[in-house]
């Protein structure tokens, strides 16, 4: 470009950002002589709101909207005050939909964003950020009830299923009922995996330890944990390989089971197997490291509750030894011998010595192991395992010149998850890495105010998945965290 057309250019992109306000009378120096052009450059950016007219939210928190004025007078920086009250309230005001029953009790269908379903892990973790505000807003308290119980009603209808539609839905989407496995026509979708049942029991623990409503541990939760405890007894798979089967027509070879819908085999050692990963994709070994985590801290909840609540001293014996079961196979079968990074945990195992080294961006993950409360932050093993994902070493690790990060085979090569990145900031003790993963959210949402499920590696705005509420609340509750923690300076210092 020659230096008059290089000066006209720029001139006139000093005007177009005057007229829209975004710039106030401005100093540019072109670099080849030294022309002054304006002079006090200062962008003006002004982030418009982009969640939902109020008339068009699907429910609304008085101690939310609340949070959200408090958070946003404390942050400095403007996209990032912007793109928390865009995602902190996305779950309540896209997908949530509650309902009162015949009887008068809550129920609360919570859809992922896109797709109009309710699964037990994202509607679980999606909720999970508000939790702590349920005892300033009787509203939102008996939304959080409604899902809880709603969780509960959907283990009752299928302990195996991982997402389920709508009862109130007048068109639900039956977009799977040709999968060959038991399907039902109340289900989404019907994957195994021992996550979406952990998550159930997590969110119900810490509503009841926040609030003390012991009222959702009534009869369709002593069904629905009978239930989670014959499940996991299946799939520990000591008496053969159980009745779950799964098989899908698909060319997506993750979207179904090898074996006839049995999956590879397993040697019954004590782990729990999963069919499914958190990704929804299948497991190649299925005696899954995180999920069976997961499960351990899960029902040693089970047994608090089971004991102080309900009384069943002999489930929460069961619950106890299964969970004690559970851990000493993990250290006996989890743990492998790295030639860099010494002890780490494998991602999936079989029990025949098989171990995949690996980690998947969904969590439960490894990375997000003490995000979970599922180890000590502070375990050497955990240590190493969290060096070695965050590395080339782990083959679903990407980096790229817009951001790096962990991906999985769910959407492939190249494609980092942000949940990564949020995953890689809850379990930092380090500020500077800290900065690191919230810098990197920031520059990777394709100016949109929000959070997605994907990004290529080299360019953010290749990503999947506009409108993923799991995300947007994950990132809300990690700006929460991090304030509550004492690191306000540290946002405010991007």
């Amino acid at each position: 470009m020659n230096m008059k057309l290089e000066k006209l250019v720029l001139c006139g992109l000093i005007s177009l950002l005057a007229v829209s306000g975004g710039l106030q009378a401005s100093t540019i120096v072109l670099p080849k002589d030294n022309t002054v052009i304006a002079s006090n450059i200062k962008l003006n950016i002004v982030y418009k709101s982009q969640r939902p007219p109020k008339a068009e939210r699907l429910f609304t928190s008085k101690a939310v909207e609340n949070e959200i004025t408090r958070v946003t007078a404390l942050l400095k920086n403007a996209k990032l005050k912007w793109m928390f009250e865009n995602c902190f309230p996305n779950t309540l005001d896209t997908t949530v939909r509650y309902y009162t029953l015949e009887n008068g009790d809550d129920d609360t269908l919570v859809y992922t964003g896109d797709i109009h379903a309710m699964w037990l892990r994202d509607s679980g973790a999606q909720v999970w950020p508000y939790i702590p505000l349920a005892k300033e807003d009787g509203t939102l308290k008996k939304m959080l009830r409604g899902t809880i119980l709603r969780q509960f009603r959907c283990i009752i209808l299928d302990p195996y299923a991982n997402a389920f539609l709508d009862p109130h839905d007048p068109n639900p989407d039956h977009n799977w009922m040709s999968d060959i496995t038991d399907m039902k026509p109340e289900l989404h979708e019907r994957k195994w995996e021992i996550d979406s049942l952990c998550y159930v029991l997590r969110l119900a623990y810490e509503y009841w330890k926040v609030t003390g409503d012991a009222s959702i541990f009534g009869d369709e939760w002593n069904q629905a944990i009978a239930l989670v405890l014959q499940t996991f007894k299946e799939q520990q798979k000591k008496d053969g390989t159980g009745p779950y089967t799964f098989q899908r027509k698909t060319e997506r070879q993750l979207d179904t089971m090898s074996n006839d819908g049995k999956g590879n085999p397993v040697n019954p050692v004590g782990l729990i197997a999963s069919a499914f990963r958190p990704s929804d994709d299948a497991t190649t070994f299925q005696f899954l490291i995180p999920s069976n985590f997961f499960a351990v801290t899960s029902l040693r909840k089970a047994t608090e509750i089971l004991t102080k609540v309900n009384g069943k001293i002999d489930m929460a014996m069961e619950c106890t030894n299964l969970a004690n079961e559970v851990e000493a196979a993990l250290k006996r079968y989890a743990i492998h011998d790295h030639p860099k990074y010494g002890k780490i945990y494998a991602f999936e195992v079989d029990g025949f010595g098989n171990q995949l080294l690996m980690d998947d961006a969904n969590v439960p993950s490894l990375l997000a192991l003490p995000y979970l409360g599922d180890v000590d932050i502070n375990d050497p093993i955990y240590k190493n395992t969290r060096n070695f994902v965050w590395s080339d070493s782990n083959p679903f690790f990407f980096r790229g010149t817009a951001g790096e990060g962990i991906g999985g085979p769910h959407i492939g090569y190249d494609m980092v998850w942000p949940m990564s990145i949020m995953m890689k900031a809850f379990t930092s003790q380090n500020d500077e890495e800290i900065k690191f993963c919230i810098k990197m959210l920031m520059d990777t949402d394709a100016d949109t105010g929000f959070i997605h499920e994907s990004f290529h590696k080299n360019d953010p705005e290749n990503f999947t998945r506009s409108w993923f509420a799991w995300q947007n609340t994950l990132f809300g509750e990690l700006i929460l965290k991090l304030i509550n923690d004492g690191k306000l300076d540290l946002l405010n210092s991007i």
